[in-house]
């Protein structure tokens, strides 16, 4: 389809704007974006959603903007207002509009709830907020419509009891954004909250009651949008490249890189891996169904997968040579990028990919507390004398 070409994709490159308008607006056409909220007459099982942004990677889509959008959807339809609701929620399903979360800060890393950004109340009657603060990895910030913001209302009760969540407009004065352009060719964003007045109509559930309504997105994510299939874009043009001859001249010289075996045995991990990772997908979208929590497995699959992604990456790049360093632009000569340049890209992206969505290390501690049973302690096995 048009809205989703190898210039849109490379056009999202060159950006960082990991974001497709026409492809959004699809996906709303088609009922998707409802997918994700349990009352809406378009929502769909967690198979389904698995299976919509399998697809999503398999296309090498930029669904950042999707995702964050249908999360949002989802917590305004079940805990907003009414007339948040009918204001916000008509544009969001239709695709017109976007939605991102405002979470993370400076100095919390993937400790949400030490959030410091204050919203106080500007009078007794609490009729609007004002907020101060700033965020950190707001991705689509510069695109997005509304944020989805969590503030701090109560400094003096503890940390996860003293929040309250918001749906600001972007628009709203005091405002600003800066983008910060990562090394996996992704545009995220810091922003800034200065002295910025929101009506308390704005506010999504009750007052100290931010940790629920965080909750109540993450049961909507389920643990099976996304980040789990990187592997198979990868996959897919380095299966390509091993199966086409060098040109005569280059280090390949009319051989082809499959003919290695260490080629060969990086992709067949990489493949089983990848396959691995659809497994634990469907397990978590199984378990959801079965009426069971699908948050430990969900952290398992994504943990899973981003590493896996990771250690794919550095392993093609080892059997690719001097190829497997170069980017796409690199080409001609004696040595030319590899894979067109697919190894060098998912080797930066899978630095960010290991972070995003909770980092690997928090991951390991939820699964090692809540699967594994194992102490809170972070003292491991110093001397306790």
């Amino acid at each position: 389809r048009s809205w989703l070409t190898d210039e849109v994709r490379a056009q999202a490159r060159r950006t960082g704007t990991v974001h497709v308008p026409a492809l959004h607006r699809a996906l709303a056409e088609r009922g998707w974006l409802a997918a994700s909220a349990p009352g809406e007459r378009a929502a769909r099982d967690p198979f389904e959603l698995g299976a919509l942004f399998r697809e999503l990677e398999l296309a090498d889509a930029p669904y950042h903007g999707i995702g964050t959008t249908m999360i949002v959807a989802g917590v305004l339809d079940q805990l907003g207002s009414p007339a948040l609701r009918a204001e916000v929620l008509p544009r969001l399903l239709a695709g017109e509009a976007t939605a991102v979360l405002g979470y993370s800060e400076p100095g919390a890393g993937s400790d949400v709830a030490s959030a410091r950004t204050r919203a106080v109340p500007v009078d007794d009657a609490r009729s609007a907020w004002r907020i101060d603060g700033q965020k950190m990895w707001t991705t689509l910030a510069h695109t997005a419509a509304h944020c989805l913001l969590l503030t701090r209302t109560n400094p003096d009760v503890p940390k996860h009891r003293g929040l309250t969540m918001f749906l600001v407009p972007m628009d709203t004065p005091g405002i600003t954004i800066q983008p910060i352009h990562t090394i996996a060719d992704e545009r995220t964003n810091v922003v800034f909250y200065d002295d910025v007045i929101v009506p308390d109509s704005c506010r999504i559930g009750e007052v100290d009651g931010g940790w629920r309504v965080m909750a109540v997105g993450l049961s909507l994510e389920r643990g099976v949008m996304g980040s789990t299939a990187m592997l198979e874009p990868l996959l897919a043009a380095v299966t390509a490249w091993a199966r086409v001859p060098g040109p005569a001249g280059s280090w390949l010289d009319g051989e082809r890189p499959g003919d290695d075996p260490a080629v060969l045995t990086a992709i067949a991990r990489a493949r089983a891996d990848a396959e691995a990772a659809f497994l634990l997908t469907q397990w978590t979208a199984w378990l959801n169904v079965a009426g069971q929590s699908p948050a430990v497995a969900g952290t398992i699959a994504k943990l899973f997968a981003s590493t896996a992604y990771q250690r794919a990456s550095r392993e093609l790049q080892d059997v690719a040579g001097l190829g497997g360093i170069l980017r796409a632009s690199a080409t001609g000569g004696v040595v030319a990028s590899a894979a067109d340049g697919e190894i060098e890209r998912a080797a930066r992206h899978s630095c960010v990919v290991t972070i995003q969505g909770g980092t690997t290390e928090i991951a390991r501690n939820l699964v090692a507390e809540q699967r594994l049973g194992l102490p809170k302690t972070r003292q491991g096995t110093r001397s306790q004398a």
